[in-house]
């Protein structure tokens, strides 16, 4: 039974993250969706409604193999925690690759999993949560960019901060 890790702030999911779990769910027995808790960033969402939107929206798609969970600490002991033996990283040609190999390398050198990386869909790979988040605080459209559930979720949260 392989195990495989996605995580990710998910601040807030986008369609291009869901396109990066669909892929794994059809590589891995069991998929892990971790909203990880970074004491140093600022999301808009509360940890609680990011894992709550993941939740939804995989369950609107009907994935039966994923578990959808957060994590303050290190991701690699998740992986260790759960028998996770992969990583799985989406990566977009914005500078990702080299964002992300030096924390696949130090991942690896902690507990041994392996990160594997996945192109975004070239449709998708312009998508990410700060662009959806900059477009939603301006007033503009996100549909297609994240899932329908999110929406007005997201509208409330940039009026609530004070961004819309």
């Amino acid at each position: 039974m392989t195990i495989a890790v996605c995580p990710g702030s998910y601040d807030p999911v986008t369609s291009g993250h869901l396109d990066v779990i669909e892929r794994c769910t059809k590589l891995f027995d069991h998929v892990h969706v971790v909203v990880a808790v970074n004491g140093a960033k600022r999301p808009l969402f509360s940890e609680e409604e990011r894992t709550a939107m993941l939740r939804r929206a995989l369950d609107d798609d009907g994935f039966t193999n994923v578990i959808v969970s957060s994590w303050t600490g290190l991701i690699t002991e998740y992986c260790t925690k759960v028998g996770a033996t992969v990583l799985v990283k989406g990566l977009r040609q914005n500078g990702d690759y080299e964002a992300e190999l030096g924390m696949a390398l130090v991942n690896r050198k902690l507990s041994g999993v392996e990160t594997m990386f996945l192109p975004a869909d070239p449709l998708k790979e312009h998508i990410s949560s700060s662009i959806v988040k900059d477009v939603a605080r301006h007033g503009g459209d996100v549909t297609g960019m994240v899932p329908d559930s999110v929406i007005p979720l997201l509208t409330r949260a940039v009026e609530i901060d004070g961004m819309a």
